[in-house]
């Protein structure tokens, strides 16, 4: 019975330089990532998969900056360079990720009223993207999570794993971050506090 699964982060072009919302060393993990992927027997990744206009963009509120936080109906929302938009290049894996191996690709963040940085529940933290009913019908009670952003997306995943059950780890190595006002620390801390295991 499969018991571990890497859970592959939003490794994908407009998170790395040259990208519309570029985390600082994005590409330089990619090696890493792909050493991981080749030592998993069970892989699966994540794509950031927004609409044109998607309501996280900053470009859609009108005097707003990236970067600006603003009050969504579900709380606090980051709003963002326009960033994978389906379709695009920028939705695109980087070029030099192994990803073929992956049993599983999960899109997220494609509802246009709501983001997704969770690899498992919309930012409303009740809509719930599928993943855990999955990882749970095929016997995994374990996952090790890597990619982009460390502070934000892989964050989120991880703190959401431990909630719907499994055991935890982020490769840090493997991560890296955007680091927004302090947001690394802040959710470096949070994921320590909720047992993640930061590896």
């Amino acid at each position: 019975m499969a018991h571990k699964a890497l859970i592959v982060i939003d490794m994908q072009n407009d998170f790395c330089p040259g990208g519309a919302l570029a985390v600082g060393g994005g590409d330089e993990i990619v090696p890493l990532v792909n050493h991981l992927i080749d030592s998993h027997d069970h892989v699966i990744l994540t794509q950031d998969w927004h609409p044109v206009g998607h309501s996280s963009f900053a470009s859609q509120h009108e005097g707003r900056q990236p970067f600006e936080t603003i009050e969504a109906s579900y709380g606090p929302q980051t709003l963002w360079p326009d960033h994978c938009v389906q379709g695009t290049k920028g939705a695109q894996f980087h070029d030099d990720l192994q990803w073929t191996k992956a049993e599983l690709v999960i899109r997220k963040g494609f509802r246009p009223e709501i983001d997704s940085y969770s690899a498992f529940f919309e930012n409303d933290h009740e809509t719930p993207t599928g993943l855990s009913g999955y990882l749970k019908e095929r016997g995994f009670g374990e996952v090790v999570l890597c990619g982009l952003a460390t502070d934000f997306c892989v964050g989120f995943s991880a703190l959401d794993a431990v909630t719907c059950g499994f055991k935890t780890s982020v490769v840090m190595q493997a991560c890296r971050a955007i680091d927004l006002d302090g947001s690394l620390a802040a959710m470096t801390e949070r994921m320590r506090a909720a047992g993640v295991h930061l590896l």
